[in-house]
């Protein structure tokens, strides 16, 4: 699958939107509240399985995503 083919997934976060994961790549990608996308790379899959768990998940991705790894930002905030 490749993260074109991964479908984003909605979640009700004030900081995320949506969360779209690509396996067999193990990229990440956030759509944030404010319209920007970051992509994020080598993230394994109980990372993203854990976020989307989450009972907050800004507080996942500030404590366990965030400076965890190497990422590019795609778009920038509206």
């Amino acid at each position: 699958m490749t993260l074109t083919e991964a479908a984003p997934v909605p979640v009700s976060s004030t900081l995320l939107a949506s969360v779209t994961y690509a396996v067999t790549e193990s990229i990440l990608q956030l759509e944030f509240c404010d319209g920007a996308i970051y992509r994020y790379f080598a993230v394994p899959a109980p990372i993203h399985s854990g976020l989307l768990a989450a009972g907050s998940n800004g507080s996942y991705f500030n404590r366990k995503i965030r400076s965890g790894f190497r990422y590019v930002r795609l778009r920038r905030p509206r």
